[in-house]
């Protein structure tokens, strides 16, 4: 069994500020603008898993209030309050999608999917879905945005649910396979099918 990390006294400021904003909804992040207060060992590996000091979060109410304090400028990630601004590590992306639903809305498929920390979220316009090929192991790697920068890593089990929704459809004058979401086409693979 997993120990229980205690966090140290910047850290748990951290969490008493996270807890008090959490009851108003997402914090404003993107208006506070406080120092830089420097590095603190909290790192998201790959999978979604947060961990702090090398020890893995047991409770996934201290790893969802964070992720209410989350931003992201320009290529480093930070945990922001109005009085401070301490920057994190994340190996990928700070999300990973873990389920997804297929929900008619005024008549048109919207797919709505779910982050490891209860986020919810609709394909569209605002949340666009996106695959690139992992640079390592030439895999497709599929993304969605989750909020403001902040990206979510689609799951394996979810993009293969993702591949069963798919259909041909001509982009840039090519035939692709994408899905459809809130009246936009998202590409899932832009090798041009044979016609």
């Amino acid at each position: 069994m997993a120990e229980e990390i205690q966090p140290d006294p910047r850290t748990q400021a951290l969490l008493d500020h996270a807890k008090q904003m959490g009851k108003k909804g997402l914090p404003p992040v993107h208006l506070w603008n406080p120092d830089f207060s420097g590095d603190i060992d909290i790192r998201i590996a790959r999978n979604g898993d947060w961990f702090y000091k090398g020890s893995i979060f047991t409770r996934l109410a201290m790893v969802r209030l964070f992720s209410t304090i989350l931003r992201k400028d320009e290529d480093d990630y930070y945990l922001v309050t109005p009085v401070e601004k301490v920057r994190i590590q994340v190996e990928d992306a700070p999300f990973v999608i873990v389920s997804l639903d297929v929900v008619n809305q005024d008549g048109r498929q919207c797919l709505i999917m779910e982050t490891n920390t209860g986020d919810q979220l609709r394909v569209d316009e605002d949340h666009p879905l996106w695959v690139i090929n992992d640079p390592v192991s030439g895999e497709p790697a599929p993304y969605v945005r989750v909020r403001d920068r902040l990206d979510g890593l689609i799951s394996r089990a979810v993009f293969y649910e993702l591949a069963e929704l798919s259909e041909s459809r001509k982009v840039n004058g090519k035939l692709c396979l994408g899905v459809e979401s809130a009246g936009s086409f998202f590409v899932l693979d832009d090798t041009p099918l044979e016609t």
